[in-house]
């Protein structure tokens, strides 16, 4: 009776793991999402031509020898225990360009242990960290490939200035946040093209800007980038507000060019203003 109320367990759980990483070996391609793992099969770290691994939803609280994956060129982590310490060897990936980290734990006060990230990575996503800053590896000059970032959901009350070095990021997103203005530089990102800043405290006390009542979003950022979908909803301001910043013209009249393409084969894009009322 014991043996035969264990064997359904034993089917679908280490049986399809089995199974899973043995189809991997023909199609280099392996998910092991939502499997109650506490740590990644050793069977796994064999899988010397794996270029897409998804091990999200598990109980991981560590990578074990997954920089043996040199092939590697999408992860998924997402929704694990992971701390930043933990997540040290993907920087021996080289080759990935596709990385997620949502729902872990990868704050750190001072983020000494956050890694230094491969130099190829395409795509970032780190919401839902609990980071009250970010951390430099995220801004590093090396990351000259970066073209989506995803920091919502954490703690984050500023944008660092290295966020120019990041000269391919089109996209932004930082929902969630307690973020109260848009440095500068953020202007220096030349192929920005979309900017969410949902939910965050970005708010007009004066529309008379000054040095010491500056715009929260400098006309940088509206006039010397690519910006065309801009995200503002659940922010303490008003459409009315929105459209007295300076290089806002700039930004509508780029939308409205982008509306006149899509509309002759284009991608269409949201023409909403901005989510404000």
């Amino acid at each position: 009776m014991g043996n035969t109320s264990s064997q359904p367990k034993n089917k679908t759980g280490k049986k399809v793991v089995s199974q899973k990483i043995e189809n991997a070996k023909k199609t280099n391609i392996l998910s092991l999402t939502e499997h109650k793992l506490e740590e990644i099969p050793d069977e796994v770290f064999h899988l010397t031509s794996l270029r897409t691994l998804d091990i999200s939803k598990n109980k991981l609280q560590r990578l074990g020898n997954i920089g043996r994956l040199t092939e590697l060129k999408t992860l998924n982590c997402d929704d694990n225990s992971l701390h930043s310490g933990a997540i040290a060897p993907i920087s021996k990936l080289a080759k990935l360009q596709s990385l997620s980290l949502g729902k872990n734990r990868l704050e750190d006060p001072a983020n000494q242990s956050f890694p230094t990230l491969p130099s190829k990575i395409k795509t970032l996503k780190i919401h839902h960290n609990s980071f009250s800053s970010i951390p430099k590896q995220i801004v590093d000059p090396k990351l000259r490939l970066l073209e989506k970032l995803d920091l919502a959901s954490n703690n984050l009350a500023s944008i660092p200035a290295g966020i120019s070095n990041l000269v391919a990021l089109t996209e932004l997103i930082l929902d969630n946040n307690v973020i109260v203005s848009i440095p500068n530089e953020l202007g220096q990102v030349k192929k920005l093209k979309a900017l969410s800043l949902r939910n965050n405290y970005i708010q007009v006390k004066s529309t008379s800007f000054t040095d010491a009542n500056p715009q929260p979003i400098p006309a940088s950022v509206f006039e010397d980038t690519l910006l065309i979908d801009l995200n503002l909803h659940g922010n303490p301001m008003t459409n009315t507000q929105l459209n007295t910043f300076e290089g806002f013209d700039a930004f509508l009249e780029r939308r409205k060019k982008k509306k006149t393409t899509a509309l002759t084969g284009g991608a269409l894009v949201s023409m909403s203003v901005c989510g404000l009322e």
